[in-house]
């Protein structure tokens, strides 16, 4: 670091012609540079600037030495340049995979608005049902439901929190009816998501009560939007999260089923890999999905009883 500011200063001098305006823009004081510029000269074995009472002027050798520590010094400039204008405008290919569910309700929706802001990054986005190695499939960011990562090189940022709910369509609870009890829900047809833990039983507590209870899906699925359909179209009793299901519960396409009974909740987090300075494209898209989720105020809205 001293070696690289004894070049800068001794350019600056001869820049300016002034040891003090040097060491005014260096942010040093005029003893700090004197002491960097004899050290220059000290280490060159060489006198690289003459002063007298009127001027300062550099030697033939500081001639010769300036015509190359010049180049130098505007290479570096230049390099730093391009990196802060890379900041600001990040490039390259971003991967991103989540769930399929995940990816068309809050990925996708949000891509014309982040590729507005930074038109050089092209997404690659990722729809997979199951948890893909990061390290190994060159991923950038992962969104998924688990507090922790197997692999400790893998940093977690926390979006939101989200309820599991169940969920049915007007036209199935007309038919059917709607259970009032764990005991009744165990007589109708469940939409089960098979990636759940233990998707065939639903651990439910109320006011510090829990209770177990086991089920048989007239349709499983590995496939969130799939059993989605299925209860839009009235075929059972849905098991999935309040970010899938919202919209249909506010729009009355679905309806909550039990509601002051809790399932497990889920942690929506951001995973990537873990380094010390993070590319402009990672760091420009984890800031917006955190700036996106705390703007539309997901985590209350997710977490909240909508019916009983």
């Amino acid at each position: 670091m001293d070696r690289w500011t004894e070049i800068e200063l001794f350019v600056r001098v001869a820049e300016t012609g002034s040891l003090s305006r040097a060491a005014e823009a260096l942010q040093l004081s005029n003893a700090a540079a004197s002491r960097h510029l004899a050290a220059l000269e000290a280490r060159l074995g060489a006198r690289l600037v003459e002063r007298n009472t009127r001027r300062l002027f550099l030697t033939d050798t500081g001639r010769e030495f300036h015509s190359r520590a010049r180049t130098i010094v505007a290479d570096l400039r230049d390099a730093e340049a391009a990196v802060n204008a890379t900041a600001l405008n990040p490039t390259g290919v971003l991967r991103v995979t989540a769930s399929l569910s995940f990816a068309m309700h809050h990925v996708a929706p949000l891509l014309r608005e982040y590729t507005q802001r930074y038109p050089n990054v092209q997404v690659h986005l990722e729809a997979a049902n199951r948890y893909m190695d990061i390290i190994d499939n060159n991923i950038d960011v992962a969104i998924r439901n688990r507090e922790s990562e197997p692999d400790s090189n893998i940093t977690i940022r926390r979006m939101a929190e989200t309820r599991r709910m169940l969920t049915a369509s007007p036209g199935y609870l007309a038919r059917c009816g709607t259970p009032r009890s764990l005991e009744e829900l165990q007589r109708h047809k469940l939409l089960i998501y098979t990636h759940s833990n233990n998707p065939n039983e639903l651990r439910f507590t109320k006011g510090g009560v829990s209770s177990t209870v086991s089920v048989k899906g007239l349709l499983e699925s590995n496939d969130g939007q799939i059993l989605r359909a299925a209860a839009l179209d009235g075929l059972g009793i849905l098991v999935q999260p309040t970010y899938i299901v919202y919209e249909d519960i506010v729009a009355g396409r679905l309806v909550p089923v039990l509601d002051d009974w809790d399932l497990p909740r889920l942690t929506i987090n951001l995973a990537y890999p873990s380094r010390k300075h993070l590319s402009a494209k990672v760091r420009t898209f984890i800031d917006f999905m955190v700036e996106h989720f705390a703007k539309m105020d997901y985590e209350r809205k997710w977490t909240s009883r909508m019916g009983l």
